[in-house]
């Protein structure tokens, strides 16, 4: 397998993978062995992100397993919701310690990347909320913070001038930041993240998927009616993969998986080198054709 490329993320000192691993789908049922053997895979086929959050059932504790390979990849977590501790989600105080419980569980003295979980806008602008991020941040707990989200919420924290980072939605079926959000990253410094960047892969069977979270990008992807999701599964992921690594400002694309062999197979398909720019056109030229101004970022 050919290099990763690797970008610098915004104004950070961190040289991102161009490909991350998301740690959402390991949560709920992968076992230790499994995501042992996964996430090795990954960082042996030149991963060097790592991104989960305190809400995602098991999944810190997982990656914690990797502790030994710690100074091999870049870890993020997300905090806001409560997760299993006492009181309620945006609460500074339980913030503070979803934080250091998510420092316990990962088995590290520190993150690289500590980000807001989708919170409103007005809790942005009240400010608490980035106040704890900042704290841990003075402390050590973390070198960089960031918001994760989409719409207005997200361009507010882009302006706002605190976040080192922006993680936001920008797939095929999800281009509302390509104009709304990343410019504005990109020119304030601020590293983009893109989630779920291969719209879950929602065309992949054929038919609605089970997943509730694919269902929006099922739903488009029947309008959009792209002519590549017609052919080869795999080389429709790797055009999509593609798609969105190839917006300007984009850092590092989070793909998240159970399946041990999944990432080093993503990985694989972008040895076919920067999607063409007439490919780039058509597919957004066909999102401005036909998607409603409804179709926002899907968190």
């Amino acid at each position: 397998m050919a290099p990763m490329e690797r970008r610098q993320l915004g104004r950070t000192d961190m040289q991102v993978s161009v490909l991350g691993f998301g740690g959402s789908e390991i949560g709920s049922s992968a076992t230790q062995a499994e995501v042992t053997r996964l996430l090795g895979a990954a960082l042996d086929a030149g991963c060097n992100v790592i991104d989960t959050a305190a809400c995602y059932g098991r999944s810190e504790e997982l990656i914690g397993a990797m502790a030994h390979r710690r100074d091999e990849f870049y870890l993020l977590t997300k905090c806001g919701h409560a997760a299993g501790l006492p009181g309620s989600d945006w609460d500074p105080a339980v913030m503070a310690k979803s934080i250091d419980r998510s420092l316990q569980r990962l088995r590290t003295d520190h993150l690289d990347l500590v980000q807001l979980h989708t919170c409103s806008e007005e809790l942005l602008r009240q400010g608490e909320v980035i106040e704890v991020l900042q704290r841990a941040r003075a402390a050590g707990k973390t070198r960089y913070i960031g918001y994760s989200g989409d719409g207005a919420k997200a361009l507010y924290a882009v302006r706002c001038g605190v976040f080192d980072t922006l993680q936001t939605s920008v797939s095929i079926a999800d281009q509302e930041a390509i104009a709304l959000t990343i410019p504005a990253a990109a020119a304030a410094g601020v590293g983009v993240i893109a989630k779920r960047p291969i719209a879950n892969a929602a065309w992949r069977t054929g038919r609605r998927p089970d997943d509730r979270y694919a269902h929006t990008y099922w739903d488009r992807l029947q309008t959009l009616a792209y002519p590549f999701l017609g052919g080869d599964v795999q080389a429709a992921v790797g055009t999509a993969l593609r798609f969105t690594l190839a917006v300007p400002g984009v850092g590092t694309a989070i793909v998240g998986t159970a399946k041990p062999s999944r990432w080093p197979q993503n990985a694989a398909l972008l040895e076919a080198g920067p999607l063409p720019p007439e490919e780039f056109a058509a597919i957004a030229a066909r999102w401005g054709a036909v998607a409603p101004p409804s179709w926002v970022g899907q968190t």
